[in-house]
């Protein structure tokens, strides 16, 4: 199966979940899978007894990309993966897995998904939210406390020592490799439907192909 493979990144907080949701809109979504790249990040067990406040977890290094590209070239071969499942809570990787099965779209979603060339070489679309700071430390503020158990110092501790220094490393140099940059993220309705066209646009051209 040769699947489109469309790739969406953009600082923590910058939209990325909304505007794959207005894709997802806009297509059967029988016929797409939605991968988060978060749901790789590594066991803590493999930073050797460091605590959480002490991990990096918005460095590259703190995700498993390597099987993140194994999984979608297996996807992209019509071949079913089992992705792990991460508790943010524990930081730990839960026992079970989730069972993704071949489909002819899937959606990437992370912030550091560019930064890796074997996994951008897979994308067909590179899509970047450069949304603005301000929000996109308030939305992750929301995330982290009503999501993940997380306190405001806490948050506000990570943000300064990691989140913000890894964006200004890693994120915003990686939108240099994007097809597409939405200017306000998920709050840009108009490019956002531009995008959701040139995706339909692409799906279509990809099943009269198979025809």
């Amino acid at each position: 199966m040769q699947s489109i493979v469309i790739g969406i990144a953009g600082g923590t907080g910058s939209g990325k979940t909304t505007v794959t949701n207005k894709i997802l809109e806009s297509l059967d979504t029988t016929r797409v899978v939605v991968i988060q790249h978060d749901s790789y990040y590594k066991d803590i067990s493999v930073h050797h007894g460091l605590t959480p406040d002490k991990i990096n977890f918005d460095h590259p290094d703190s995700l498993e990309t390597e099987l993140l590209i194994q999984h979608i070239k297996e996807l992209k071969s019509g071949r079913a993966v089992d992705q792990p499942i991460y508790n943010f809570t524990t930081h730990k990787r839960m026992p079970e897995t989730n069972r993704l099965e071949p489909k002819e779209i899937i959606i990437i979603d992370g912030i550091l998904i560019f930064v890796d060339k074997a996994l951008r070489d897979l994308m067909d679309i590179k899509i970047f939210l450069d949304t603005d700071a301000d929000e996109r430390l308030i939305r992750r503020i929301r995330r982290d406390i009503l999501e993940r158990g997380r306190s405001v110092d806490s948050v506000m501790t990570q943000y300064m020592s990691t989140v913000k220094p890894m964006h200004l490393e890693f994120v915003e140099p990686s939108k240099h490799w994007a097809d597409i940059i939405i200017p306000r993220g998920a709050e840009n309705a108009v490019a956002i439907d531009m995008v959701v066209t040139k995706v339909k646009s692409m799906f279509r051209q990809k099943v009269e192909g198979l025809v």
